[in-house]
């Protein structure tokens, strides 16, 4: 059970808003000094699990499509596209793009979304548009806090969508772990069905503070314009005064 602490290692390094990357490299050697590994053993798993992600085709493949698109204006189009529909809200979108990561992935389709191919070219861009169509020009806190929550938004939907579909890695990862360590025969089947009700649940919980983010914004832009206001009606006062 000692190897558990590598857990406990991920989760106060990211309660410490730690950099992501030292932890799990710290979590990972923790893991394998604890389980009887060499260093070299760990280095060497590093680097086989690195050179088998499928990042590594991200990196190589969708990146630079990515770069291209942008350059030739996708996400101006998608601001333009968001712009024309007025009923679409900040909060509206990222509802919408929950939905629809989480349906996708439910499917096996998990490249269709993500951070470098959809949130930062298509939904960040859309989210900003419609804050921008009703407010005006935003403060970079609200347009970082707005791509935060788009990121977040892909997060949810992908971790919550993808247990549903019984052939991806983590559902197979599962039930072999099971298998092998406590002898229990579990059918990737039983753990979709039973990833059913949390991925309804995080739709819904993500799904309703989706919507609040209209309400975040709107507070943060009236915080600013406040703050925008109040030097000019102090100028304008001692102006007045004898």
């Amino acid at each position: 059970m000692l190897v558990l602490l590598g857990v406990l290692v991920v989760v106060v390094g990211f309660a410490l808003r730690l950099n992501p990357m030292l932890v799990v490299t710290v979590a990972g050697l923790v893991t394998g000094l604890l389980g009887g590994m060499s260093l070299h053993e760990i280095l060497d798993a590093f680097g086989t699990g690195f050179a088998g992600s499928r990042s590594i085709a991200i990196f190589l493949l969708v990146l630079p499509v990515i770069g291209l698109v942008e350059r030739n204006g996708l996400q101006e189009q998608a601001r333009h596209l968001i712009g024309r529909m007025a009923r679409l809200t900040t909060g509206r979108v990222l509802a919408l793009y929950l939905l629809v990561r989480q349906a996708t992935c439910a499917i096996g389709l998990l490249s269709i979304g993500g951070h470098a191919q959809s949130v930062r070219p298509i939904v960040a861009p859309m989210a900003e548009a419609a804050a921008v169509r009703k407010y005006g020009p935003l403060p970079d806190r609200v347009s970082q806090r707005i791509r935060a929550f788009a990121a977040g938004t892909d997060n949810v939907g992908a971790f919550f969508g993808e247990d549903i579909f019984v052939a991806v890695g983590a559902v197979l990862l599962i039930t072999s772990f099971v298998d092998t360590t406590y002898d229990f025969s579990l059918r990737p089947l039983d753990v979709a069905l039973w990833a059913i009700p949390t991925a309804l649940c995080a739709l819904l919980i993500h799904g309703f503070r989706s919507l609040r983010v209209d309400r975040e914004v709107a507070r943060e832009m009236r915080a600013d314009h406040a703050g925008a206001e109040g030097p000019g009606r102090s100028d304008a006062d001692e102006q007045v005064r004898p």
